[in-house]
Protein backbone atom coordinates (compact mmCIF):
# COMPACT_ATOMS: atom_id res chain seq x y z
CA UNK A 1 0.00 0.00 0.00
CA UNK A 2 1.21 3.03 -0.92
CA UNK A 3 2.17 5.55 1.61
CA UNK A 4 0.64 8.41 -0.09
CA UNK A 5 -2.58 7.93 2.21
CA UNK A 6 -1.15 7.98 5.37
CA UNK A 7 -1.67 11.76 6.41
CA UNK A 8 -4.67 12.06 4.34
CA UNK A 9 -6.31 9.24 6.35
CA UNK A 10 -5.11 10.84 9.99
CA UNK A 11 -6.49 14.59 8.70
CA UNK A 12 -9.88 13.04 7.92
CA UNK A 13 -10.05 10.78 10.99
CA UNK A 14 -9.52 14.30 12.89
CA UNK A 15 -12.13 16.26 10.95
CA UNK A 16 -14.76 13.67 11.82
CA UNK A 17 -15.07 11.66 8.51
CA UNK A 18 -13.98 8.66 9.95
CA UNK A 19 -16.98 6.03 10.14
CA UNK A 20 -17.95 3.44 12.57
CA UNK A 21 -18.41 0.09 11.12
CA UNK A 22 -21.83 -1.63 10.88
CA UNK A 23 -20.66 -4.97 9.71
CA UNK A 24 -22.66 -7.89 11.00
CA UNK A 25 -22.42 -9.87 13.44
CA UNK A 26 -21.32 -13.58 14.10
CA UNK A 27 -19.82 -13.53 10.23
CA UNK A 28 -16.91 -15.84 9.97
CA UNK A 29 -13.98 -14.62 8.63
CA UNK A 30 -12.28 -17.56 7.24
CA UNK A 31 -14.21 -20.51 4.97
CA UNK A 32 -13.28 -24.22 6.12
CA UNK A 33 -15.95 -25.19 4.29
CA UNK A 34 -13.93 -25.02 0.67
CA UNK A 35 -11.03 -26.83 -0.19
CA UNK A 36 -8.16 -26.79 0.84
CA UNK A 37 -6.29 -27.63 -3.10
CA UNK A 38 -8.56 -24.89 -4.82
CA UNK A 39 -7.90 -22.22 -2.57
CA UNK A 40 -4.01 -22.93 -3.16
CA UNK A 41 -4.76 -22.23 -6.88
CA UNK A 42 -4.04 -18.55 -8.20
CA UNK A 43 -7.71 -17.34 -9.21
CA UNK A 44 -8.61 -16.88 -12.77
CA UNK A 45 -10.16 -13.29 -13.22
CA UNK A 46 -13.15 -12.26 -15.05
CA UNK A 47 -14.18 -8.30 -15.87
CA UNK A 48 -16.78 -7.53 -16.76
CA UNK A 49 -17.55 -3.85 -17.83
CA UNK A 50 -20.13 -2.05 -19.63
CA UNK A 51 -20.22 0.65 -21.27
CA UNK A 52 -22.43 3.86 -19.58
CA UNK A 53 -24.38 2.30 -16.78
CA UNK A 54 -25.26 3.67 -13.66
CA UNK A 55 -26.18 2.59 -10.34
CA UNK A 56 -29.24 1.76 -9.39
CA UNK A 57 -29.92 0.94 -12.99
CA UNK A 58 -29.90 -3.45 -11.65
CA UNK A 59 -33.04 -5.38 -10.80
CA UNK A 60 -31.42 -6.23 -6.98
CA UNK A 61 -30.72 -2.61 -6.51
CA UNK A 62 -34.30 -1.98 -6.88
CA UNK A 63 -34.81 -0.95 -10.58
CA UNK A 64 -38.12 -2.19 -11.32
CA UNK A 65 -37.92 -1.96 -14.91
CA UNK A 66 -34.70 -3.69 -15.79
CA UNK A 67 -33.92 -6.77 -15.61
CA UNK A 68 -30.55 -8.33 -14.82
CA UNK A 69 -30.49 -11.78 -13.53
CA UNK A 70 -26.74 -12.54 -14.24
CA UNK A 71 -25.89 -9.33 -12.39
CA UNK A 72 -28.17 -10.68 -9.79
CA UNK A 73 -26.70 -13.97 -9.40
CA UNK A 74 -23.33 -12.59 -9.12
CA UNK A 75 -24.20 -10.17 -6.14
CA UNK A 76 -26.36 -12.92 -4.76
CA UNK A 77 -23.09 -15.37 -4.77
CA UNK A 78 -21.10 -12.89 -3.57
CA UNK A 79 -20.74 -9.29 -2.74
CA UNK A 80 -22.82 -6.45 -3.65
CA UNK A 81 -20.81 -2.99 -3.31
CA UNK A 82 -23.56 -0.18 -2.60
CA UNK A 83 -21.26 2.77 -3.26
CA UNK A 84 -19.09 1.98 -5.79
CA UNK A 85 -17.55 5.14 -7.54
CA UNK A 86 -15.44 5.48 -11.02
CA UNK A 87 -12.05 7.96 -10.98
CA UNK A 88 -13.73 9.69 -13.77
CA UNK A 89 -17.14 10.05 -15.77
CA UNK A 90 -15.25 9.78 -18.64
CA UNK A 91 -14.68 5.83 -20.85
CA UNK A 92 -10.61 6.86 -21.45
CA UNK A 93 -9.56 8.24 -18.39
CA UNK A 94 -11.49 6.02 -16.36
CA UNK A 95 -10.33 2.76 -17.48
CA UNK A 96 -6.81 3.72 -17.72
CA UNK A 97 -7.56 4.22 -13.64
CA UNK A 98 -8.91 0.45 -13.85
CA UNK A 99 -5.72 -0.23 -15.37
CA UNK A 100 -3.08 1.61 -13.39
CA UNK A 101 -4.38 1.69 -9.91
CA UNK A 102 -4.01 5.45 -10.06
CA UNK A 103 -6.13 8.36 -10.40
CA UNK A 104 -6.54 9.12 -13.68
CA UNK A 105 -5.27 12.98 -12.79
CA UNK A 106 -1.61 11.00 -12.15
CA UNK A 107 -1.44 9.76 -15.52
CA UNK A 108 -0.66 12.47 -18.31
CA UNK A 109 -2.12 12.18 -21.44
CA UNK A 110 -4.48 9.32 -19.65
CA UNK A 111 -6.35 11.37 -17.87
CA UNK A 112 -8.32 12.92 -20.97
CA UNK A 113 -10.67 11.65 -23.53
CA UNK A 114 -9.26 10.13 -26.46
CA UNK A 115 -5.75 10.17 -25.24
CA UNK A 116 -2.81 7.66 -25.47
CA UNK A 117 -1.43 6.14 -22.12
CA UNK A 118 2.06 6.26 -21.26
CA UNK A 119 3.74 3.16 -20.68
CA UNK A 120 5.84 4.24 -17.96
CA UNK A 121 2.33 3.45 -16.04
CA UNK A 122 2.26 -0.18 -15.10
CA UNK A 123 -0.95 -2.06 -16.15
CA UNK A 124 -2.55 -4.75 -13.97
CA UNK A 125 -2.68 -7.17 -17.08
CA UNK A 126 0.88 -6.95 -17.68
CA UNK A 127 1.98 -7.33 -14.32
CA UNK A 128 0.15 -10.77 -14.20
CA UNK A 129 0.91 -11.82 -17.75
CA UNK A 130 5.04 -11.27 -16.21
CA UNK A 131 3.74 -13.61 -13.28
CA UNK A 132 2.25 -16.59 -15.39
CA UNK A 133 -1.18 -15.60 -16.23
CA UNK A 134 -2.60 -16.05 -19.51
CA UNK A 135 -4.61 -12.42 -20.31
CA UNK A 136 -6.62 -10.67 -23.04
CA UNK A 137 -10.12 -8.89 -23.79
CA UNK A 138 -12.10 -8.00 -26.20
CA UNK A 139 -14.29 -5.60 -27.30
CA UNK A 140 -13.74 -2.32 -25.43
CA UNK A 141 -10.82 -2.01 -23.55
CA UNK A 142 -8.84 0.77 -22.84
CA UNK A 143 -9.91 3.62 -25.01
CA UNK A 144 -11.23 5.27 -26.95
CA UNK A 145 -7.56 6.32 -27.57
CA UNK A 146 -4.24 5.44 -29.29
CA UNK A 147 -2.02 3.13 -28.31
CA UNK A 148 1.25 3.98 -30.11
CA UNK A 149 1.68 7.25 -29.24
CA UNK A 150 2.42 6.22 -25.39
CA UNK A 151 4.55 3.50 -26.59
CA UNK A 152 2.81 0.44 -26.23
CA UNK A 153 2.37 -2.05 -28.58
CA UNK A 154 -0.99 -3.40 -28.06
CA UNK A 155 -3.83 -2.22 -25.73
CA UNK A 156 -3.46 -1.83 -22.12
CA UNK A 157 -6.07 -4.45 -21.47
CA UNK A 158 -3.92 -7.06 -23.36
CA UNK A 159 -4.11 -8.94 -26.26
CA UNK A 160 -7.52 -9.08 -28.51
CA UNK A 161 -9.57 -12.20 -29.46
CA UNK A 162 -12.57 -12.33 -31.13
CA UNK A 163 -14.60 -13.34 -28.35
CA UNK A 164 -14.45 -15.25 -24.64
CA UNK A 165 -14.69 -18.70 -26.44
CA UNK A 166 -11.68 -17.96 -28.70
CA UNK A 167 -9.96 -17.08 -25.66
CA UNK A 168 -10.74 -20.11 -23.74
CA UNK A 169 -9.43 -21.91 -26.38
CA UNK A 170 -6.23 -20.25 -26.75
CA UNK A 171 -5.36 -20.80 -23.64
CA UNK A 172 -3.10 -23.61 -22.06
CA UNK A 173 -4.16 -25.76 -19.29
CA UNK A 174 -1.44 -24.76 -16.92
CA UNK A 175 -2.31 -20.82 -16.86
CA UNK A 176 -4.43 -19.14 -14.82
CA UNK A 177 -6.08 -16.76 -16.54
CA UNK A 178 -7.48 -12.96 -16.88
CA UNK A 179 -9.60 -11.48 -19.31
CA UNK A 180 -11.49 -8.35 -20.21
CA UNK A 181 -14.94 -8.44 -21.37
CA UNK A 182 -15.87 -4.47 -22.39
CA UNK A 183 -18.88 -4.53 -23.93
CA UNK A 184 -20.03 -1.22 -25.71
CA UNK A 185 -23.73 -1.80 -24.40
CA UNK A 186 -25.06 0.39 -22.84
CA UNK A 187 -23.14 3.28 -24.49
CA UNK A 188 -25.83 5.40 -27.52
CA UNK A 189 -27.01 5.40 -29.77
CA UNK A 190 -29.79 3.46 -29.10
CA UNK A 191 -32.67 1.61 -31.21
CA UNK A 192 -35.17 3.84 -30.88
CA UNK A 193 -38.18 1.64 -29.02
CA UNK A 194 -35.94 -0.70 -28.58
CA UNK A 195 -37.25 -1.53 -25.11
CA UNK A 196 -41.26 -0.62 -25.15
CA UNK A 197 -41.31 -3.54 -28.01
CA UNK A 198 -39.43 -5.82 -25.66
CA UNK A 199 -42.20 -5.30 -22.90
CA UNK A 200 -40.38 -2.67 -20.93
CA UNK A 201 -43.55 -0.38 -19.84
CA UNK A 202 -43.12 3.51 -19.59
CA UNK A 203 -45.01 4.63 -16.66
CA UNK A 204 -42.76 1.68 -14.37
CA UNK A 205 -39.95 3.92 -14.81
CA UNK A 206 -38.23 6.18 -12.63
CA UNK A 207 -37.28 9.33 -14.44
CA UNK A 208 -33.86 10.75 -12.61
CA UNK A 209 -34.97 13.82 -10.97
CA UNK A 210 -32.45 16.07 -12.79
CA UNK A 211 -34.21 14.46 -16.46
CA UNK A 212 -38.02 15.81 -18.12
CA UNK A 213 -40.98 13.26 -17.28
CA UNK A 214 -42.65 13.08 -20.54
CA UNK A 215 -43.11 10.13 -23.17
CA UNK A 216 -39.86 10.98 -25.06
CA UNK A 217 -37.54 10.37 -22.12
CA UNK A 218 -39.27 7.37 -20.90
CA UNK A 219 -39.13 5.77 -23.99
CA UNK A 220 -35.18 6.76 -24.09
CA UNK A 221 -34.80 5.22 -21.04
CA UNK A 222 -36.41 1.76 -21.49
CA UNK A 223 -33.55 1.95 -25.04
CA UNK A 224 -30.80 2.21 -22.00
CA UNK A 225 -32.29 -0.92 -20.25
CA UNK A 226 -32.56 -2.47 -22.91
CA UNK A 227 -28.90 -2.66 -23.76
CA UNK A 228 -28.25 -2.98 -20.36
CA UNK A 229 -30.57 -6.55 -20.61
CA UNK A 230 -28.62 -6.94 -23.65
CA UNK A 231 -24.66 -6.79 -21.57
CA UNK A 232 -26.26 -8.74 -18.88
CA UNK A 233 -27.26 -11.19 -20.85
CA UNK A 234 -24.01 -11.83 -22.75
CA UNK A 235 -22.06 -11.45 -19.46
CA UNK A 236 -24.33 -15.04 -18.35
CA UNK A 237 -23.00 -16.47 -21.20
CA UNK A 238 -19.66 -16.15 -20.12
CA UNK A 239 -20.31 -17.55 -16.98
CA UNK A 240 -21.62 -20.50 -18.06
CA UNK A 241 -18.78 -21.15 -20.25
CA UNK A 242 -17.03 -21.10 -17.05
CA UNK A 243 -19.23 -23.67 -14.99
CA UNK A 244 -19.44 -25.98 -18.02
CA UNK A 245 -14.96 -26.11 -18.05
CA UNK A 246 -15.41 -26.30 -14.15
CA UNK A 247 -13.21 -22.93 -13.72
CA UNK A 248 -16.68 -21.05 -11.86
CA UNK A 249 -15.48 -21.47 -8.57
CA UNK A 250 -11.76 -20.12 -8.08
CA UNK A 251 -12.58 -17.11 -10.53
CA UNK A 252 -12.87 -14.08 -8.98
CA UNK A 253 -15.65 -12.11 -11.45
CA UNK A 254 -16.22 -8.62 -11.30
CA UNK A 255 -19.21 -6.89 -13.20
CA UNK A 256 -19.27 -3.14 -13.22
CA UNK A 257 -19.33 -0.16 -15.21
CA UNK A 258 -16.95 2.57 -16.53
CA UNK A 259 -19.35 5.38 -15.86
CA UNK A 260 -22.75 6.78 -15.64
CA UNK A 261 -25.80 6.96 -17.95
CA UNK A 262 -25.24 8.74 -21.48
CA UNK A 263 -27.64 11.16 -20.34
CA UNK A 264 -27.93 15.38 -19.31
CA UNK A 265 -26.14 15.94 -16.11
CA UNK A 266 -25.25 12.05 -16.03
CA UNK A 267 -22.34 11.32 -17.95
CA UNK A 268 -19.03 13.64 -18.34
CA UNK A 269 -20.05 14.64 -14.80
CA UNK A 270 -19.25 14.36 -10.78
CA UNK A 271 -22.61 13.97 -9.62
CA UNK A 272 -23.89 10.29 -8.98
CA UNK A 273 -25.59 9.93 -12.42
CA UNK A 274 -21.93 10.36 -13.72
CA UNK A 275 -19.96 8.11 -10.93
CA UNK A 276 -21.89 5.64 -9.17
CA UNK A 277 -22.13 2.58 -11.02
CA UNK A 278 -23.23 -0.65 -10.38
CA UNK A 279 -20.10 -3.62 -8.57
CA UNK A 280 -20.74 -6.87 -7.96
CA UNK A 281 -17.83 -9.42 -6.81
CA UNK A 282 -17.85 -13.77 -6.50
CA UNK A 283 -15.54 -15.59 -5.98
CA UNK A 284 -17.40 -18.49 -4.89
CA UNK A 285 -13.78 -20.68 -3.75
CA UNK A 286 -12.74 -17.69 -1.24
CA UNK A 287 -15.43 -15.16 -1.03
CA UNK A 288 -18.48 -15.66 1.38
CA UNK A 289 -21.59 -14.91 0.01
CA UNK A 290 -25.18 -13.24 0.15
CA UNK A 291 -23.57 -9.96 1.54
CA UNK A 292 -23.91 -6.26 1.01
CA UNK A 293 -21.09 -3.37 1.14
CA UNK A 294 -21.60 0.21 2.00
CA UNK A 295 -17.90 0.92 2.18
CA UNK A 296 -16.76 3.23 -0.80
CA UNK A 297 -14.93 1.68 -3.42
CA UNK A 298 -12.99 3.03 -6.41
CA UNK A 299 -13.15 1.03 -9.58
CA UNK A 300 -9.29 2.34 -9.48
CA UNK A 301 -9.12 -0.42 -6.27
CA UNK A 302 -9.36 -3.06 -8.96
CA UNK A 303 -6.10 -3.31 -10.28
CA UNK A 304 -4.41 -3.83 -6.59
CA UNK A 305 -7.25 -6.18 -5.91
CA UNK A 306 -6.67 -8.31 -9.04
CA UNK A 307 -2.94 -8.48 -8.06
CA UNK A 308 -3.19 -9.19 -4.45
CA UNK A 309 -5.46 -11.78 -5.03
CA UNK A 310 -2.92 -13.16 -7.23
CA UNK A 311 -0.30 -13.32 -4.59
CA UNK A 312 1.61 -10.36 -5.82
CA UNK A 313 2.46 -6.68 -4.49
CA UNK A 314 1.01 -4.09 -6.02
CA UNK A 315 3.19 -1.40 -7.01
CA UNK A 316 4.18 1.52 -4.96
CA UNK A 317 3.01 3.94 -7.88
CA UNK A 318 -0.49 2.43 -7.53
CA UNK A 319 -2.67 4.66 -5.38
CA UNK A 320 -5.28 2.82 -4.81
CA UNK A 321 -5.77 -0.07 -2.12
CA UNK A 322 -6.91 -3.23 -2.68
CA UNK A 323 -10.50 -4.23 -1.13
CA UNK A 324 -9.31 -7.84 -1.13
CA UNK A 325 -9.45 -7.69 2.83
CA UNK A 326 -13.09 -6.61 2.63
CA UNK A 327 -13.97 -9.68 0.45
CA UNK A 328 -12.38 -12.35 2.94
CA UNK A 329 -13.97 -10.45 5.91
CA UNK A 330 -17.16 -12.09 5.81
CA UNK A 331 -18.92 -8.83 6.68
CA UNK A 332 -21.41 -6.65 5.24
CA UNK A 333 -22.37 -3.33 6.01
CA UNK A 334 -19.57 -0.73 6.57
CA UNK A 335 -16.49 -3.03 7.33
CA UNK A 336 -13.25 -0.99 7.28
CA UNK A 337 -13.82 2.69 8.69
CA UNK A 338 -10.95 4.08 6.32
CA UNK A 339 -13.30 3.53 2.93
CA UNK A 340 -15.27 6.78 4.31
CA UNK A 341 -15.30 8.57 1.37
CA UNK A 342 -14.11 8.24 -2.53
CA UNK A 343 -12.55 11.07 -5.02
CA UNK A 344 -13.61 11.49 -8.34
CA UNK A 345 -13.22 14.31 -10.88
CA UNK A 346 -13.13 15.26 -14.73
CA UNK A 347 -10.41 16.84 -17.50
CA UNK A 348 -11.03 16.82 -21.18
CA UNK A 349 -13.94 15.01 -22.56
CA UNK A 350 -14.36 16.10 -26.14
CA UNK A 351 -12.77 19.24 -27.92
CA UNK A 352 -16.21 21.75 -27.16
CA UNK A 353 -15.43 24.81 -25.25
CA UNK A 354 -15.83 28.24 -27.41
CA UNK A 355 -12.11 28.35 -27.94
CA UNK A 356 -8.99 26.47 -27.60
CA UNK A 357 -8.82 22.60 -26.38
CA UNK A 358 -9.65 22.75 -22.90
CA UNK A 359 -11.79 20.48 -20.96
CA UNK A 360 -14.08 21.36 -17.79
CA UNK A 361 -11.58 20.37 -14.66
CA UNK A 362 -13.03 19.41 -11.61
CA UNK A 363 -12.38 17.23 -8.43
CA UNK A 364 -14.65 15.89 -6.32
CA UNK A 365 -15.23 14.09 -2.77
CA UNK A 366 -17.94 11.82 -1.96
CA UNK A 367 -18.88 11.03 1.55
CA UNK A 368 -22.44 9.11 3.17
CA UNK A 369 -23.76 12.71 3.74
CA UNK A 370 -22.66 14.85 1.52
CA UNK A 371 -21.36 15.54 -2.05
CA UNK A 372 -18.39 18.46 -2.70
CA UNK A 373 -17.70 19.56 -6.32
CA UNK A 374 -14.54 21.77 -7.12
CA UNK A 375 -15.11 23.49 -10.65
CA UNK A 376 -11.17 24.87 -11.27
CA UNK A 377 -12.56 26.66 -14.81
CA UNK A 378 -16.22 27.61 -13.90
CA UNK A 379 -15.63 30.17 -16.88
CA UNK A 380 -16.29 27.17 -19.02
CA UNK A 381 -19.47 25.32 -20.48
CA UNK A 382 -19.44 22.16 -18.16
CA UNK A 383 -21.76 20.14 -20.95
CA UNK A 384 -19.84 22.33 -23.94
CA UNK A 385 -20.40 25.29 -25.47
CA UNK A 386 -23.61 26.30 -27.16
CA UNK A 387 -20.98 28.03 -29.97
CA UNK A 388 -17.35 27.53 -31.51
CA UNK A 389 -16.71 23.95 -32.02
CA UNK A 390 -20.40 23.04 -31.13
CA UNK A 391 -22.93 25.06 -33.53
CA UNK A 392 -25.05 22.78 -35.14
CA UNK A 393 -27.96 21.75 -32.72
CA UNK A 394 -30.41 19.24 -34.30
CA UNK A 395 -33.49 19.48 -31.52
CA UNK A 396 -35.82 17.54 -33.13
CA UNK A 397 -37.66 14.63 -30.89
CA UNK A 398 -38.74 13.39 -34.14
CA UNK A 399 -35.22 12.36 -35.23
CA UNK A 400 -33.93 10.79 -31.69
CA UNK A 401 -30.62 9.52 -33.21
CA UNK A 402 -29.71 12.42 -34.66
CA UNK A 403 -26.33 14.34 -34.00
CA UNK A 404 -25.77 16.62 -31.49
CA UNK A 405 -22.64 19.52 -31.98
CA UNK A 406 -24.07 21.77 -29.21
CA UNK A 407 -23.02 21.32 -25.85
CA UNK A 408 -21.05 18.08 -27.30
CA UNK A 409 -19.69 16.96 -23.82
CA UNK A 410 -23.25 15.33 -23.62
CA UNK A 411 -24.08 12.86 -25.63
CA UNK A 412 -26.75 13.14 -28.30
CA UNK A 413 -30.07 11.60 -28.23
CA UNK A 414 -33.91 12.56 -27.52
CA UNK A 415 -33.32 13.31 -23.91
CA UNK A 416 -30.84 15.94 -24.84
CA UNK A 417 -33.29 17.06 -28.08
CA UNK A 418 -36.90 17.51 -25.68
CA UNK A 419 -34.30 19.35 -22.96
CA UNK A 420 -33.09 21.80 -25.70
CA UNK A 421 -36.31 22.11 -27.09
CA UNK A 422 -38.17 22.78 -24.59
CA UNK A 423 -35.20 25.27 -23.04
CA UNK A 424 -37.21 28.34 -22.60
CA UNK A 425 -40.35 26.94 -21.51
CA UNK A 426 -41.13 27.93 -17.98
CA UNK A 427 -40.92 23.85 -16.47
CA UNK A 428 -37.71 23.57 -18.91
CA UNK A 429 -35.50 26.03 -18.13
CA UNK A 430 -34.62 24.83 -14.82
CA UNK A 431 -33.58 21.30 -16.05
CA UNK A 432 -31.92 23.08 -19.32
CA UNK A 433 -30.02 24.94 -16.46
CA UNK A 434 -28.97 21.89 -14.23
CA UNK A 435 -27.28 20.29 -17.22
CA UNK A 436 -26.14 23.02 -19.46
CA UNK A 437 -25.82 26.55 -17.87
CA UNK A 438 -22.28 27.79 -16.23
CA UNK A 439 -21.67 26.20 -12.64
CA UNK A 440 -19.94 28.00 -9.41
CA UNK A 441 -16.46 26.99 -8.63
CA UNK A 442 -17.96 25.23 -5.58
CA UNK A 443 -21.00 23.18 -5.43
CA UNK A 444 -22.01 21.08 -2.16
CA UNK A 445 -25.06 18.83 -1.78
CA UNK A 446 -26.44 17.71 0.88
CA UNK A 447 -27.30 13.78 0.47
CA UNK A 448 -29.88 13.60 3.43
CA UNK A 449 -32.04 16.46 2.24
CA UNK A 450 -31.20 16.27 -1.46
CA UNK A 451 -30.23 12.98 -2.74
CA UNK A 452 -30.58 13.61 -6.23
CA UNK A 453 -27.87 16.40 -5.90
CA UNK A 454 -30.09 19.31 -7.32
CA UNK A 455 -29.71 22.02 -4.79
CA UNK A 456 -26.55 23.79 -4.61
CA UNK A 457 -26.34 24.70 -1.00
CA UNK A 458 -22.28 25.78 -0.76
CA UNK A 459 -23.30 29.14 -0.54
CA UNK A 460 -25.73 28.75 2.65
CA UNK A 461 -24.12 30.13 5.57
CA UNK A 462 -25.40 27.12 7.95
CA UNK A 463 -22.99 24.61 5.96
CA UNK A 464 -19.47 26.69 5.85
CA UNK A 465 -17.87 24.47 8.34
CA UNK A 466 -18.69 21.41 6.25
CA UNK A 467 -17.61 23.12 3.37
CA UNK A 468 -14.21 23.98 4.91
CA UNK A 469 -13.43 20.84 5.90
CA UNK A 470 -14.57 18.78 2.55
CA UNK A 471 -12.58 21.53 0.67
CA UNK A 472 -9.29 20.87 2.71
CA UNK A 473 -10.03 17.08 2.52
CA UNK A 474 -10.35 17.29 -0.71
CA UNK A 475 -7.27 19.34 -1.93
CA UNK A 476 -5.21 17.46 0.86
CA UNK A 477 -5.53 14.48 -1.24
CA UNK A 478 -5.20 15.86 -4.45
CA UNK A 479 -1.60 17.25 -3.06
CA UNK A 480 -0.39 13.74 -1.58
CA UNK A 481 -1.04 12.39 -5.03
CA UNK A 482 0.53 15.65 -7.00
CA UNK A 483 -2.53 16.29 -8.90
CA UNK A 484 -1.06 18.62 -11.57
CA UNK A 485 -4.65 20.62 -11.55
CA UNK A 486 -3.52 21.93 -7.63
CA UNK A 487 0.05 21.88 -8.34
CA UNK A 488 -0.40 24.72 -10.58
CA UNK A 489 0.59 22.08 -13.62
CA UNK A 490 -2.78 21.87 -14.79
CA UNK A 491 -3.32 23.35 -18.33
CA UNK A 492 -1.23 20.09 -19.75
CA UNK A 493 -4.21 18.32 -19.32
CA UNK A 494 -6.06 20.95 -21.96
CA UNK A 495 -2.84 21.36 -24.43
CA UNK A 496 -2.35 17.32 -24.68
CA UNK A 497 -3.23 15.75 -28.08
CA UNK A 498 -6.66 14.41 -28.99
CA UNK A 499 -6.78 11.90 -31.36
CA UNK A 500 -10.82 11.85 -31.46
CA UNK A 501 -12.61 13.49 -34.39
CA UNK A 502 -13.55 17.18 -33.54
CA UNK A 503 -17.09 18.62 -34.25
CA UNK A 504 -17.69 20.56 -36.78
CA UNK A 505 -17.36 24.34 -36.34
Amino acid sequence: MSNLFNSRRNFLKEIGFSAASLAFAGCANTFGSFGSEILKKRPNILFCLADDWSWPHASIAGDKVVKTPTFDRAARQGVLFENAFVSAPSCTPSRGAMLTGQWHWRLEEGGNLHSTLPAKFPVYPDLLEEAGYYVGYTRKGWGPGRDEPGGRKRNPAGPRYKDFRQFLDARPEDKPFCFWFGSTDPHRAYEWQSGIKSGMKLQDVEVPACLPDSEEVRTDICDYYWEVQRFDTEVGELLEMLEDNGDLDNTLVVISGDNGLPFPRCKSNLYDTGTHVPLAVCWPAAVKRGRVVEDFISLADLAPTFLEAAGLKPPEEMTARSFLDILRSGKSGRVDPKRDHVLTGKERHVVCQETGTGGYPMRAIRTHDFLYIRNFKPERWPGGAPKGYSQAIDIDVAHPRGTHYGYADVDGGPTKSYILKYRDDPKGKRLFDLAFAKRPAEELYDLQRDPSQLNNVADKFEYTEIKTKLADALMAELKATKDPRVLGKGDAFDNYPYYGSLPSK
